[in-house]
């Protein structure tokens, strides 16, 4: 289909990382409950 674009290439790419940030941010998040003491910010 249109993918082959770079243009579409980046978009993706951006969308999946933006997929990863806020997976890693929830992590982050769930960590942060878990153990309050241990990192502050």
């Amino acid at each position: 289909m249109g993918d082959k674009s770079p243009k579409d290439k980046d978009k993706s790419k951006k969308r999946s990382d933006a997929d990863k940030n806020q997976k890693k941010a929830a992590a982050v998040a769930k960590v942060a409950e878990s153990a309050p003491a241990k990192k502050s910010k």
